[in-house]
């Protein structure tokens, strides 16, 4: 059990807040909230159906991945986009990523090198930045699942969240569809279980990360 300001948090609740997050998280990411907007707790409950003790949970869940800060006199609010930290996450990205494709790449059952397959397929598919953007974090997240290191693969799912939320808020109207030379490559490696090739050009990957 954990405590919010006072009040008892079951693990039911517990759930119901993180599936909150997600809802709220991809909401952000995807711009229907821009940064620096107000989410007011009461709106949002009422909303998705859910307590605004559900809803101040999911709050400071984002708050902790830095999707929303609070503001003195205006309450959770939707973090202001700063583009300095892009730098940042990519260096971040480019120091975990291909680590943790290295210690994937040969523990990756059947099952997971087809559902990496699947979701190289939807990706290329995509006709939406938005869609294609998911689509990519599917697809990362997917290739290193092998690693067996659940901290590693959190702190690398918060990076792509961020690193998606500053790409919809900056490429949007640039994006064009296209296949992905880079994600094939990737997938061809892993299926030949070579992980250095894996390694090498998941690395040479994010150094063309815009």
């Amino acid at each position: 059990m954990r405590r919010i300001d006072g009040d008892h948090v079951s693990e039911q609740q517990i759930k119901k807040s993180e599936d909150i997050a997600h809802k709220l998280s991809s909401r952000i990411v995807r711009g229907e909230f821009q940064p620096g907007e107000k989410l007011r707790q009461d709106l949002i409950a009422r909303e998705l159906g859910v307590s605004q003790v559900t809803v101040r949970e999911a709050l400071l869940n984002l708050a902790a991945q830095g999707l929303v800060i609070g503001l003195p006199r205006r309450g959770m609010c939707v973090a202001p986009m700063d583009q300095n930290a892009i730098q940042e996450l990519r260096v971040m990205r480019r120091a975990l990523e291909p680590v943790a494709l290295q210690h994937s790449v040969l523990n990756l059952t059947s099952e997971q090198i087809a559902h990496i397959e699947k979701v190289h397929k939807e990706c290329d598919a995509a006709e939406t930045s938005e869609d294609w953007e998911e689509a990519n974090q599917r697809f990362h997240l997917a290739v290193i699942a092998g690693c067996n290191m659940p901290r590693l693969i959190a702190e690398i799912r918060n990076l792509q969240l961020l690193y998606a939320w500053h790409f919809n808020n900056r490429h949007t109207t640039k994006w064009r569809k296209r296949k992905d030379p880079d994600h094939a490559a990737i997938l061809a490696a892993i299926k030949d279980r070579d992980t250095a090739r894996a390694h090498s050009v998941m690395e040479r990957h994010l150094t063309r990360l815009p």
